[in-house]
């Protein structure tokens, strides 16, 4: 089928933001739409033959997209964040890794006929999953936190490191065709040049954004391209030492001291999503599935062997000494989806190994993709019950994403964590962070709805998101962009009481009727009066005695009520358009302001009244009742 080449770039860009939100929108993998786009569009119909549109520039195309993909996921890397998520995610990334390659590669080699180095590559590259795969599986399954935790940073770490196998491995296929003298030098070669240049363009490119040289808007331009120089400097060097050095590169960028990554980070995020989108279809359409089929039962004995022999293997050899349960440890060995970054780095090797006259490379791409296939679909129709039977699976999400870490929401999390109700704060603001983990509240430090916030923030527990910042610029942006990831009335925030502000800066219609969180009267502003004024946060439980009525009288307008809390623990937050009839046995959190020095005179005056009333009333009843006993009693007569 003839179309014009234009066409088609155009139609696989068009279908890659297409598959990308209806991923969004059901709540799947992105990998499943664009994998059943490629395959409709290359093997089933022949619409699209990647090798025909792109000609020679297919290699160097994905050579490219593949060290971007890797850049990105090198910057994520932080080495205290490794350490921070326990011994084992460590294990996991190593020790894990190493038991998957042991196991995967002599199952590849006798099972498909697989020569012994293209099956260490093959069992390389099968080590890695993949958070873009990973994240939108935990939401839906929903485990316990510490299980959502390994698995969401598992899958971040492992990414580079199992690339940065698959290239060892390689570097050591193509070098084993010389004596072992020259291999020894080769490989050395691009082991000294990968981390050597690595590290020499990680620390210049560190200095020269730490010392501001570059002006901030040609700051993400001028690291891709520098990084894209390295990774051709790189390979002129040492033949296909470049993915080594864009990976150490990222690294050393992601851990170099005052540097600020994220704004680069967020822009290679993006960069990343539509390369890997686009990609996946390109690499999907080149699928020969003749292959798998001629090697029959074999390729079945190999998805055993990946998914039921070597993962529950490296989870358990990777718990030792963690503590964690069976029950976790089961649901980490069903959990481990295989993503991009394994495709995209078969298909690199597959292409340049087909050009080395490598007759078995035909093979490492379909294996590749049938493993991706088999742990994506059979584990995101799966987890779920899985999660279940296993009892690991997290109640549905009660707790609160709060954006703004002012003293007003430190107070409210802290009052709501004492009850048991998740909570996190969200800013962008340091010193707000820093005082909220002093009083040990969870926290997201930067844009709640950047990209790496929504890879690494943990919100399985979070069912609504209060917006309480004082950054009226990217409140509405918050809101709209979580309400449409966690459901309409999902979102609420502060009163922005702009009934006397001029027409061309008040917040729009659709925009204002979010608002109104706790009372018509909440602003940012007056609740900051009001805790600086020693305002306190006070839960009163509700009783038979002490109605509704009766907490009224006694705070008056002094409170200002926030939450109710059922006898079941579910929580309902006071909004201008919604009041709760609370009953016995509820509890009320609200914010009371202290009483001045008139309304306590005023106060003790009327509890003295009502006093001197009371004994009043007990006298006056007493004295009826004294009167009513002698009126009753016969008159006295003599004996």
């Amino acid at each position: 089928m003839n179309i014009d080449p234009m066409v088609l770039l155009v139609g696989v860009g068009l279908l890659s933001i297409t598959c990308q939100y209806l991923a969004f929108k059901v709540k799947i993998p992105a990998i499943l739409p664009l994998l059943v786009t490629g395959i409709l569009l290359g093997p089933t119909f022949g619409v699209l033959d990647p090798d025909a549109l792109f000609g020679s520039l297919l290699f160097p195309l994905v050579s490219l997209s593949v060290a971007i993909i890797l850049f990105e996921g090198a910057l994520t890397l932080k080495f205290e964040d490794l350490a921070g998520h326990g011994s084992m995610v460590r294990n996991l990334c190593t020790v894990g890794a190493a038991v998957t390659w042991a196991v995967a590669t002599p199952v590849a080699h006798y099972a498909l006929g697989m020569s012994w180095q293209m099956a260490f590559l093959f069992g390389a590259i099968v080590t890695v999953t993949g958070p873009t795969v990973i994240v939108p599986m935990l939401r839906s399954v929903r485990p316990t936190a510490k299980v959502s935790n390994i698995l969401r940073w598992e899958g971040i770490v492992i990414d580079p490191i199992g690339a940065l196998l698959a290239v060892l491995v390689y570097e050591y296929i193509i070098a084993v065709q010389d004596a072992w003298t020259h291999t020894l030098l080769t490989f050395g070669l691009v082991l000294a040049v990968g981390f050597g240049l690595g590290a020499l363009m990680g620390y210049g490119m560190g200095l020269v954004l730490r010392k501001n040289w570059m002006p901030h808007y040609l700051q993400n331009t001028a690291v891709l391209t520098l990084m894209l120089g390295a990774f051709a400097g790189s390979n002129m060097l040492a033949h296909e030492s470049g993915l080594l050095t864009v990976t150490v590169m990222g690294m050393w960028l992601a851990n170099m001291k005052d540097v600020e990554v994220d704004d680069i980070l967020e822009f290679k995020e993006t960069l990343s999503v539509l390369l890997i989108s686009a990609l996946f279809i390109l690499l999907a359409a080149r699928l020969d599935f003749g292959s798998i089929i001629q090697v029959g039962w074999g390729a079945i004995l190999v998805l055993i062997a990946i998914i039921f022999i070597a993962r529950p293997i490296s989870v358990l050899v990777s718990s030792i000494g963690t503590g964690l349960n069976w029950r976790e440890l089961g649901l980490l060995s069903w959990i481990a989806p295989r993503g991009i970054v394994a495709a995209a780095v078969s298909a690199l090797f597959a292409l340049k190994l087909e050009e080395l006259g490598y007759a078995e490379a035909d093979l490492l791409v379909p294996m590749v993709f049938l493993v991706i296939i088999a742990t994506v679909v059979l584990q995101s129709l799966t987890s779920v019950h899985v999660a279940t039977f296993l009892g690991v699976r997290a109640p549905a999400p009660n707790g609160f994403l709060i954006f703004g870490g002012s003293k007003f929401s430190r107070m409210l999390a802290l009052e709501l964590m004492n009850k048991n109700i998740p909570v996190r704060i969200a800013d962008t603001n340091w010193d707000s962070i820093r005082q909220a983990r002093m009083d040990n509240i969870p926290t997201y430090y930067g844009n709640p709805i950047s990209e790496h916030a929504r890879r690494t923030m943990d919100l399985s527990a979070m069912g609504q998101v209060l917006v309480m910042s004082p950054y009226r610029q990217l409140n509405p942006l918050v809101t709209y962009h979580f309400e449409h990831a966690m459901g309409k009335g999902s979102v609420l925030g502060l009163s922005a009481n702009e009934q006397e502000s001029r027409a061309s800066h008040q917040v729009s219609e659709s925009y204002a009727k979010k608002l109104g969180l706790f009372s018509e009267s909440a602003t940012y502003g007056r609740l900051a009066s009001l805790v600086a004024k020693g305002a306190t946060m006070k839960t009163t439980k509700l009783s038979e005695a002490f109605t509704l009525e009766k907490y009224h009288e006694t705070y008056g307008v002094r409170a200002l009520p926030l939450c109710a809390i059922d006898p079941n623990g579910q929580i309902f937050i006071y909004t201008i358009s919604h009041e709760f009839k609370t009953k016995a046995d509820w509890q009320i959190v609200s914010l009371v302001t202290p009483e001045t020095a008139e309304e306590k005179a005023a106060r003790e005056a009327k509890e003295e009244a009502a006093k001197l009333q009371k004994e009043a009333d007990e006298r006056a009843l007493k004295e009826a009742k004294q009167r009513e006993v002698e009126g009753d009693m016969p008159p006295a007569t003599e004996s």
